[in-house]
């Protein structure tokens, strides 16, 4: 069966993390996106991942939690890893077992890659766990509000883009039921040859499609009845307030980014 997906998820909660205004953690998470490509040694990838769980366990959440959910994010973590381990030729030769061999250099690059990509998709998902849909859509369109200046749609941009996030789950769970009615219906997605999998797997595509076109229609209907006409003359609610934990949160992140430069070097 598949995993519950928590990427796009929100989970309330009373964190320091919770707390901070949605645009601090837009902008720490952007441009912690650039300052990951920063590292290029063992130190400064150390950094990363202690830095990483340190975030987590501010966020207040359980790494069983936040793994678990993320089971099918880490396959790929591990196939990047192996990719690398066979297909990397530099360095010296570690071990070699017929036509596989394994070299120092590939060992290095698969580490790091991996801890690249992981520290990415645990810092993006902290983002969605820590804050609401809505949230984000504000956060979002606030800091792109310069760009209205240039005509560009930011109330609809930002609303497609939280909306693109809050389906992902969704889109998982409705898998995961298809799934199970299709194995009850005596379907058999695990076994043969790659071309029967693949003949197998279009009876699961087909109701997906429909379901998430269906999805996405009632969502228009219901935003239609509610007289929603776009970003035009909206007020908000909710409005956003930075507060001095946001400017601490964006301190933190220059002292990182400073760390990173310091330590760069050698591997």
């Amino acid at each position: 069966m598949l995993e519950k997906m928590i990427f796009g998820r929100y989970v309330p909660g009373d964190s320091f993390v919770h707390k901070l205004d949605p645009r601090s953690k837009l902008l720490f998470v952007f441009m912690f996106i650039i300052a990951v490509f920063l590292a290029n040694n063992t130190v400064t990838y150390s950094l990363l991942l202690v830095f990483t769980l340190f975030i987590i366990f501010v966020a207040r959440i359980r790494l069983y939690f936040l793994f678990n959910g993320l089971k099918p994010i880490l396959f790929l973590i591990i196939f990047t890893l192996l990719m690398h381990f066979i297909f990397t030729k530099e360095g010296a030769l570690l071990f070699e077992w017929k036509f596989i061999k394994i070299y120092e250099e590939g060992i290095r690059q698969g580490i790091y890659i991996s801890v690249r990509f992981l520290v990415l998709v645990l810092m993006t998902t902290i983002l969605t766990l820590t804050t609401s849909p809505i949230s984000i859509t504000d956060g979002m369109e606030t800091l792109l509000n310069p760009f209205k200046k240039l005509k560009l749609p930011v109330h609809e941009l930002a609303l497609m883009m939280s909306i693109s996030l809050r389906f992902i789950p969704t889109l998982m769970d409705e898998t995961d039921k298809i799934l199970k009615a299709q194995l009850a219906r005596g379907s058999d997605l695990t076994s043969g040859t790659i071309k029967e999998r693949i003949r197998a797997v279009v009876p699961l595509l087909v109701p997906l499609f429909v379901s998430a076109f269906k999805r996405a229609e009632d969502l228009a209907i219901a935003m239609e009845v509610r007289g929603y006409r776009g970003g035009e003359g909206r007020t908000r609610y909710r409005q956003l307030n930075w507060q001095g934990r946001d400017t601490f949160t964006m301190l933190v992140f220059v002292l990182l980014v400073a760390a990173l430069f310091l330590l760069r070097g050698g591997s």
